[in-house]
């Protein structure tokens, strides 16, 4: 008997119960259930403020979040340079250690393995956040070039139609910088600069570095506490709740 007929004689299995066809409940359940799980890619460039990387690295741990950890041989150098750390590139275990990540789920890869599960569009991920980015790395997204893993895993979430956040800090800005910005914009890129706001009154240089990746979080459609929202309590600003 065709599928046409079970149907059409009203016998067998009813079409919201035929394991070919799961009804729309159900798939919107397991896809729901599959989002939960994503992995966030990161990638860390040689732009200055490294410390926003490691501050959104902590929170996604602290987040239980799946990560997979890009950083370039810049960034190594600027993590040197601005946090003072001695590390030297590829050395993870130090990396850790200073960053405070001891998850298991926060998987690392060099920039030459090309093998790796985030350089392929099957490859499912929540999103992926390129901070600090540098105007290189930005340039090279801008026009699709895929010269290490960094910049294939980027390309990839542009082709896939899935979020990829760009952290650029650097100041001044040139047209070429401002024109890399738009085109990577209208490829589907969503432009985050590291410019903090005031409102909620800062009294630290980590309530600056909060408040950027708080942006950050907002747009991976995470739930955090990093700065006090405008307008949560009226036009009051009161302390940040680091819960």
């Amino acid at each position: 008997m065709s599928r046409n007929e079970l149907h059409a004689d009203g016998g067998g299995m009813d079409r919201e119960d035929a394991p070919w066809e799961p009804g729309i409940g159900a798939m919107r359940m397991t896809r729901e259930r599959v989002e939960e799980d994503l992995p966030v890619v990161v990638g860390i460039t040689g732009a200055s403020g490294a410390v926003y990387a490691i501050r959104l690295l902590q929170e996604l741990v602290r987040l239980n979040q799946r990560v997979h950890l890009l950083i370039s041989g810049a960034a190594w150098e600027v993590l040197r340079l601005e946090m003072g750390w001695p590390v030297k590139a590829g050395d993870w275990p130090l990396f850790r250690e200073k960053a405070g990540i001891v998850s298991d789920r926060v998987s690392v890869h060099d920039l030459g393995n090309f093998s790796a599960p985030v350089a392929s569009g099957s490859y499912l991920t929540r999103a992926m956040v390129i901070v600090p980015c540098s105007m290189g790395t930005l340039a090279a997204v801008a026009t699709g070039a895929s010269d290490n893993l960094l910049e294939r895993a980027a390309d990839t979430h542009l082709k896939e139609g899935r979020p990829l956040i760009l952290v650029p800090r650097e100041t001044p800005l040139h047209l070429i910088h401002l024109e890399n910005m738009v085109r990577a914009a209208r490829a589907g890129a969503r432009i985050v600069p590291a410019m903090p706001g005031f409102y909620h009154r800062p009294e630290t240089l980590m309530d600056l570095v909060d408040f950027v990746v708080g942006k950050i979080l907002d747009q991976l459609r995470l739930p955090h506490g990093l700065f006090r929202r405008w307008g949560s309590t009226g036009e009051e600003v009161g302390e940040v709740d680091r819960t």
